[in-house]
């Protein structure tokens, strides 16, 4: 079932990132709506197929940005995988958890972002991309971080419920 639903999840995620997160930035910086689902749908117990949720995300991704066609990709790869790391670790808060990955995850792919693109030579300078974008990113990220997380949750339990509700 996790797999069926990863296409509309994202897809529908996706547009909604497009049509109306990305008209409401702060400074040069916008949440990222499909990292925030991924981040939060990483962080389930019951979550299955996250790593084909990452290939969907990111290949969604890659098609309607103008990064380099692997950043997206990878980046979420990364992003998902410092995530699983993190819930391993911070098991009994997840709270905590979300927003320390949502923090770490916004740096991580921003970084890589900026990366490919100086690699592409269409990179900004560093303190400037920090300043204007990647932290006020992390801002919108985290103030999105916690309604995400409660949909996803509410999915993830609606997908597997547990067997003692």
């Amino acid at each position: 079932m996790a797999y069926l639903l990863a296409i509309p999840v994202l897809g529908l995620t996706l547009m909604v990132q497009l049509a109306v997160i990305s008209r409401l930035p702060l400074l040069h910086g916008t949440a990222d709506l499909v990292l925030l689902v991924l981040v939060s749908w990483a962080l389930q117990d019951r979550a299955r197929a996250v790593w084909f949720w990452v290939l969907i995300g990111g290949g969604a991704v890659t098609f309607v940005s103008g990064m380099p066609f692997y950043m997206p990709i990878f980046g979420y790869a990364g992003v998902i995988g410092l995530t699983r790391l993190l819930q391993r670790q911070v098991w009994q808060t997840p709270i905590l958890a979300l927003f320390v990955a949502t923090f770490l995850s916004t740096l991580i792919y921003h970084g890589m972002s900026l990366a490919a693109l100086q690699i592409a030579g269409r990179g900004m300078l560093l303190v400037e991309s920090l300043t204007m974008v990647t932290l006020p990113s992390a801002l919108l990220n985290l103030m999105l971080a916690l309604p995400v997380y409660i949909i996803i949750t509410d999915l993830a339990h609606w997908i597997s419920p547990s067997d003692m509700a």
